[in-house]
Formats: structure tokens, C-alpha cells, sequence
């Protein structure tokens, strides 16, 4: 088998998870010369960033084109030489990312394999599942209990809360506020599920007001916070680290496994977030899990997007030892419910190993007809 063509599909669509905002993505058909296909995703989020990453799709696919699909790892090294002078990390690790997908599902359609086979099997017989949602209502009271609704439907181990996001919350500003939402979400939820609170990027935070909310939050029991501090701040946060029990997760807007291994190196952070959409694809996203595993560290595949990198991430997931949940979207979407003929849901708010060839999913043409740009 050999590849024929590369194609990027930009797309739009209106996320009710996020307010009804309108968000971006570029996914990349590859073709093989039998008809098969494979997708991959970037994560581009903003019409720019997309429209640039499907220029550098375009100009990396002679790099794709007339290989084997199976040679996905040489593929991506060729990919990683040729972006050394405009590549470590941003729309570069974006387009390497989904291109690296989609060579990765073609082979397993190729072989008959599921991409969790082609990493090597399971290693948890179930995942449970994580809500992860935006806080967007002004009430607090209605949106702790619409959310603990959220927990108790997809019967969801805890829930994830970003806070500084689209609408009228208007958290992560003024700490009595915050404080107030955290405990009446611990009200409804009750003492079981964990709560885990995400500080978006419109949030600023010093280390002082990080360690005073932190601290308050801890009354009611969460699991772990988000980019208090933005990205990328060691000094802060190593102090915030010694002052807190609560864990540190960061790592998102880390686009190489090179810039995990960075931050792991600091000490810092106990839950690493790393999404197969922007770091790399599933060769740097496995890369990222060895660093955040020999540290002795958490990964959580950040999967808040579309149905292929759900299913890219579910497969990373179930095959590393030092994964703990599976990230879904609440609300029905359709990036999630409409693209695939087969929605990937908990059951019972656990995930079981995903199976299929490939990334198991197959796309709906007239989704991708109805939402492309």
C-alpha cells in the first residue's frame, strides 16, 4: 500500500460546549492507492491558524505521498527535518500532528489492526470518564447544579471546570466568587466525584492569588489545578507547588515531546496534559507519555475537540500505564455526535478499550460537507 494523496479539510462549527462559540479545525484525508483512507486532526482552533496549517499540509504531503503508511515513524522524521527552520513546536507540531494521525489510522485499516493493537494493546481493562466543561452560567447555584446533572447522566467520575471562559460566569476575577462556585458544585456533586478547576488562558494569576484561591479550594476537596499560572512559569510555579496540597496539572501549550520533557524536568507539574492534535500526533504524543512515565508523572490526553482525536486519544490512553481518565464534552456536538456513524461514549461512565481498524471511526461526508469551509 502506498499513499496517493493528501488533503486538508478545513472546517467551522458552532461548539454548545463552548457557548455557542465558533471554532476551527483542519482534518487531513490521506489516501492509499487501494481507496483506503485515514484521517487525522489538527487543533487549530482560529480561522488563521487553520488556514496557514492547511498551507503547510499542502506543503509537506510530498513527504507523504508514495509511502507506506507503515513507515509512519521514518515518515515523521522526515516531516520533523524538513520544518527544522520554522518548526520546533506551534503550526509546524500542528500539521506534523495530523498528517502523523492519519498515516497512523491508514495503517491500521491497512493491517487490520486498531491503533490501540498497533501501540501494543491495553494495559486498564477501563477508563473512567472525566466531564470536562466550561463555566458559563452568571447563576452560580444553576450552573453548579446543571453541571453535577452533567456528572450524574454520564455517571462520570468528576468533572473538570474551566473557568475564564466564553459567557457570564465571570470566574478566575474575584476570589469570593470563585470560592462560592467551588462550594456549591461540592454541594451538589456530594463527597464522591472529584473536581478538578481549569484556569483558562483570559485568566491572570500571580503566584500569591494562585496560592490564596488554591488554598480556599482545598476546603472542598480538588483533585487537581489547571494553569494557575499560565503555560509556562517554573519559578512560580515550584512555590506555588510548596505552599499547596492540591496537584498541579499543565502542559497543554507544550507542542513537542521535547517541551514536555522540559517541563517534567522542573518538578512542577503532577498531571501532564498533552494532546495528540497539536504535539505531534500519536508518534509525539507516545514520546511525551515516556517522558511524563520515567518522571513518575500523570499524562492526560486532552481530547476537547473532534471524534478523531477522542478516538487518537482513547487509543494512547488504554496503552499507557500512566493515564487516569478519559476527558468528554457534555453536551452533544457536532464535532462528537454528528461527524461519526459510531459516537465514541462512556458506558456506565467508564471507557472499555476502543477496537476497529485504524482509529475505529469513520466520518460522515455529509457532516463534513455541511461544516467545511
Amino acid at each position: 500500500m502506498k499513499v496517493i494523496g493528501v488533503e486538508a479539510v478545513p472546517v467551522r462549527y458552532p461548539e454548545p460546549n463552548d457557548s455557542g462559540g465558533i471554532r476551527h479545525l483542519l482534518f487531513v484525508r490521506v489516501t492509499a492507492d487501494d481507496g483506503t483512507v485515514g484521517w487525522g486532526e489538527a487543533v487549530t482552533m482560529w480561522p488563521e491558524a487553520t488556514t496557514a496549517c492547511a498551507a503547510l499540509v499542502d506543503g509537506l504531503a510530498p513527504l507523504v505521498v508514495g509511502r507506506d503508511p507503515m513507515e509512519h515513524a521514518s515518515v515523521h522524521a522526515a516531516l520533523k527535518d524538513h520544518t527544522w527552520w520554522y518548526g520546533n513546536g506551534g503550526l509546524a507540531s500542528f500539521a506534523i500532528s495530523a498528517l502523523d494521525i492519519a498515516l497512523w489510522d491508514l495503517a491500521g485499516k491497512a493491517s487490520g489492526l486498531s491503533l490501540l493493537d498497533l501501540l501494543g494493546g491495553p494495559v486498564h481493562a477501563a477508563l473512567p470518564a472525566l466531564v470536562s466543561c466550561h463555566a458559563t452560567l452568571a447563576d452560580l447555584d444553576e450552573m453548579a447544579a446543571t453541571m453535577a446533572g452533567w456528572v450524574r447522566e454520564h455517571a462520570a467520575a468528576g468533572i473538570k471546570v474551566g473557568f475564564g471562559k466564553r459567557g457570564s460566569a465571570r470566574l478566575g476575577a474575584d476570589h469570593d466568587r470563585d470560592v462560592a462556585f467551588v462550594a456549591a458544585l461540592r454541594r451538589e456533586l456530594g463527597p464522591g466525584p472529584s473536581i478538578m478547576i481549569d484556569i483558562g488562558a483570559s485568566v491572570r494569576w500571580d503566584v500569591r492569588t494562585a496560592v490564596r484561591r488554591t488554598l480556599a479550594f482545598e476546603e472542598y476537596g480538588i483533585d487537581w489545578i489547571e494553569e494557575p499560572l499560565g503555560a509556562d512559569d517554573p519559578e512560580g510555579y515550584a512555590e506555588l507547588r510548596a505552599r499547596v496540597g492540591t496537584r498541579i496539572a499543565y502542559g497543554e501549550r507544550e507542542w513537542t515531546p521535547r517541551g514536555v520533557r522540559r517541563i517534567v524536568a522542573t518538578g512542577t507539574v503532577d498531571v501532564v496534559g498533552v494532546d495528540p492534535g497539536r504535539c505531534e500526533g500519536v508518534t509525539g504524543w507516545r514520546e511525551a507519555a515516556a517522558h511524563t512515565g520515567a518522571a513518575g508523572r500523570e499524562i492526560n490526553a486532552h481530547a476537547w475537540s473532534s471524534a478523531i482525536v477522542t478516538a487518537a486519544s482513547l487509543a494512547l490512553s488504554f496503552a499507557t500505564p500512566n493515564c487516569r481518565q478519559v476527558e468528554i464534552k457534555p453536551i452533544t456536538n457536532p464535532m462528537q455526535h454528528e461527524l461519526t456513524t459510531r459516537p465514541l461514549l462512556p458506558r456506565d461512565g467508564v471507557f472499555t478499550p476502543p477496537a476497529g481498524p485504524g482509529l475505529g471511526v469513520e466520518l460522515r461526508q455529509e457532516v463534513l460537507d455541511r461544516y467545511r469551509v
